[in-house]
């Protein structure tokens, strides 16, 4: 069959969107999404994003399968992207703000005059069970807690943004062997649906540089609810504001942790690269 795609990217997180709205499952298999985004033998990309029928009095839903097929919660780079494809396919202009649904729960994105995309991420969970992880017991968080990976020892902070973080704080980011013990980490045992691993810099208070390994892609130009992940780590680590730049290999996004309402806001760009056809078996 043939399927028309937009071409969509966040700080280099990018994704191939399909307009789904006129069916309530996705119309490839996570195999055939997959093959898709092989950059050698598809049309190459992090992911494949659906746009489909919303549920619950949203607007939409959005669905993903990562680029080994997998089926993650939510991607906040993703939403970034899903939000500015919506506006595209429904002719809508900014300042317009969207409830859409996914299997994180409902997310809102906010089309700004500026070209920014903010989008309420709503609040991290952060008791073990809901990560889920075996570092501390099930109703307690894992701050700080000890993690043996390939023969050493790191101290790591679990957050849940509707999908599962570790986050690691290192002295320099941009030495940390990530392609070495990225899936290590990923796949560890005390993780029972596997992790996005995040290794974060801090250079000030309000500004902290990260590199991640996402659960089934790999290493990633940048992670939305990796940045807003590792913001409420280093909150509670003490080493971050509640306002923080997080700098990606893809760019910077602003990441706030509301006092006030606990919800976190991700703020940062998403932009249409090309749009095609192409043939799937």
């Amino acid at each position: 069959m043939d399927i028309q795609f937009d071409k969509y990217q966040g700080l280099g997180n990018d994704f191939i969107m399909i307009d789904n709205r006129d069916q309530a499952d996705p119309r490839l298999t996570p195999s055939q999404a997959a093959r898709l985004c092989d950059r050698h033998f598809g049309i190459g990309a992090d992911g494949v994003i659906f746009v489909l029928p919303g549920q619950d009095s949203t607007d939409y839903t959005m669905r993903i399968f990562n680029s080994d097929g997998s089926e993650p919660e939510m991607c906040g780079n993703g939403i970034r992207c899903f939000a500015k494809y919506i506006a595209q396919l429904d002719g809508t202009s900014a300042p317009h703000t969207y409830k859409i649904h996914t299997l994180a729960g409902m997310i809102s994105p906010e089309l700004r005059p500026d070209g920014q995309v903010c989008v309420d991420m709503g609040e991290p969970r952060l008791v073990a069970a809901e990560i889920p992880t075996t570092l501390a017991t099930a109703d307690q968080p894992a701050i700080a807690m000890p993690l043996e990976v390939n023969g050493d020892t790191y101290s790591v902070t679990t957050v849940s943004m509707g999908n599962p973080h570790c986050i690691t704080f290192v002295d320099q980011v941009a030495d940390f062997p990530l392609e070495a013990i990225g899936a290590m980490f990923e796949c560890h045992a005390a993780f029972p649906k596997k992790i996005n691993a995040e290794f974060v810099e801090v250079v000030r208070s309000d500004y902290i540089k990260m590199r991640v390994w996402e659960r089934g892609a790999g290493i990633t130009l940048a992670c939305g609810t990796g940045a807003c992940a590792s913001v409420v780590a280093g909150v509670l680590n003490g080493r971050c504001d509640r306002q923080t730049t997080v700098e990606l290999p893809g760019g910077p996004l602003e990441i706030e942790w509301s006092e006030a309402t606990n919800r976190i806001y991700m703020t940062g760009p998403a932009e249409r690269s090309f749009q095609g056809q192409c043939s799937v078996a």
